[in-house]
């Protein structure tokens, strides 16, 4: 008999080692996180600035994650390094997207602010 069918529903995460598709403090997907809908900052602490042209027709943005503000944070954040770069961008799903590829600035301006940020993806 399955869990399910005798009326447990104990779900809980036992291991995994691909925390960053789940949120810490839930545990729960990061669609079905109840911590961002709360108005919690997520992130897991560890800033990571990738670059991405998947789904852009071949132009590169800049991607800031793991940051962790909530969304009014993230927005005045991603203003500020937009002013610095001179360039446009988003926030979306608390990853701050910039329509840049200086990411080494970046790297730079969130270190002078206090976070452990690094280049990920090569």
């Amino acid at each position: 008999m399955r869990p399910e069918e005798d009326g447990m529903n104990n779900h809980r995460l036992v291991y995994s080692d691909d925390i960053g598709s789940r949120c810490p403090k839930c545990g729960k997907t990061l669609q079905k996180c109840i911590c961002r809908a709360s108005g919690e900052p997520v992130g897991d602490g560890r800033v990571r600035v990738a670059r991405q042209t998947k789904g852009r027709k071949g132009k590169g943005v800049s991607l800031i994650a793991g940051l962790p503000l909530a969304e009014k944070e993230l927005k005045a954040l991603a203003k500020e390094l937009k002013q610095r770069c001179g360039c446009g961008g988003t926030v979306r799903e608390g990853i701050i997207e910039l329509q840049t590829d200086q990411r080494d600035l970046l790297v730079e301006e969130l270190k002078k602010r206090g976070y452990q940020a690094g280049k990920a993806g090569g």
